[in-house]
């Protein structure tokens, strides 16, 4: 069988998301963990590390962009940039994931770093946030549910003379100038300054060689991700893709998210033998297990573990639900909105951002208040 440019890109997307699992267990690297150590014990290392990625991914975005490399004011997946800003879908969405991804025990990501290490109760929220996944992308579930409000509380920035929502862009529409490449490039800069003196002002987070490890292959793996599809190699793989007879899944543009690959995993393996399915994501969420497994077998970590209780069950089936729904209503999780939008500078990404944070904390405090009422 012919070694296609599909399939070249395909492997190419494992490899590295093997690289994410691994490392993601070697460190720690951990956003709903990034939140708890801040909330509770008042720790912002994982936070800082998480921050790190999004600074990493976003000095490669500059550099592709402004080397003409990619251009992600294109169209991407999910649309990152687009005019169309839907602040109540990510505000809502991102609660959501938040509460969601605090009941579960683990974003999208570590919840894939956790399956690959043995842990059963994160294989459970993993089967079932890929069926509410499932049902957000490839039923009219969405349609019926969230559209109609959504569509509602969508404003077109177009139609205001702004023609993306990065906030270069946002800052040109709000002072009536023409919107401008070198503008969004020293918004960037100085946002990417900003988060890096944030990230290293911790001598706790310098001092830590996983928290820098961690962020940095995670940032890193962004940046390769936009490169491998939206260069070169992505254009030969579109050029490919617009000949083939059967059209492979989501050409486009994108970078490593993880919950619309849950439902996207579904989709293929309701339908095995079509082959075109198994696209970027599938590769990317099948990668990140994997290398998991390796790493946990190598350092002998690899261990089972189950539900303490029924109303632990509960509570992670519960989690796992709000992920799958928060997640593809927000277009991306901690890392594929977190991350990978926030190195596009969408102010979506942001708001998501944000968002998740502000669920997962509140969610944590309640939890903590209700620990102490039943004590």
């Amino acid at each position: 069988m012919e070694f296609t440019i599909h399939n070249q890109v395909l492997l190419a997307v494992f490899v590295i998301a093997m690289i994410i699992g691994a490392v993601a267990n070697k460190t720690n690297f951990c956003t709903m963990g990034a939140v708890s150590d801040w909330v509770n014990i008042g720790d912002t290392g994982r936070m800082r590390a998480w921050v790190f990625a999004m600074t990493v991914a976003l000095v490669g975005v500059i550099a592709l962009e402004a080397g003409g490399v990619v251009n992600l004011s294109g169209e991407t997946f999910p649309p990152y940039r687009t005019a169309n800003f839907a602040a109540l879908r990510y505000l809502v969405g991102g609660l959501l994931f938040g509460i969601g991804m605090t009941l579960g025990s683990g974003c999208g990501n570590k919840t894939l770093v956790r399956v690959g290490s043995g842990n059963l109760k994160s294989l459970t929220v993993l089967v079932i946030a890929m069926i509410f996944a499932y049902l957000m992308l490839w039923t009219p579930f969405y349609e019926k549910l969230f559209h109609p409000w959504v569509s509602a509380t969508t404003v077109n920035l177009a139609q205001h003379g702004v023609p993306s929502q990065e906030i270069g862009s946002l800052i040109s529409g709000m002072f009536g100038m023409a919107p401008s490449r070198m503008l969004n490039f020293t918004v960037a800069a100085v946002f990417a300054l900003g988060m890096l003196a944030f990230v290293f002002k911790s001598a706790d987070f310098r001092g830590n060689f996983d928290n820098i490890l961690g962020g940095a292959v995670i940032g890193l793996a962004v940046v390769a991700g936009w490169y491998l599809t939206g260069g070169a190699m992505g254009q030969a793989w579109k050029d490919y893709a617009d000949m083939a007879t059967d059209i492979p899944s989501r050409v486009q543009v994108q970078s490593f998210t993880f919950i619309s690959p849950m439902g996207d995993t579904v989709h293929y393996l309701m339908q095995p033998a079509k082959l075109a399915l198994i696209n970027f994501g599938v590769m990317a969420l099948t990668g990140v297990i994997v290398g998991s497994f390796i790493y946990a077998l190598v350092t002998r970590n690899f261990r089972f573990e189950w539900f303490a209780s029924a109303r632990d069950f509960v509570n992670h089936a519960a989690g796992a639900v709000l992920m799958g729904i928060g997640g593809v209503l927000s277009m991306g999780c901690t890392i594929g909105q977190a991350i990978t939008g926030v190195s596009t500078l969408a102010a979506g990404s942001i708001l998501t951002f944000m968002a998740i944070v502000i669920g997962a904390a509140g969610t944590m405090k309640y939890q903590y208040w209700k620990m102490m009422q039943e004590a």
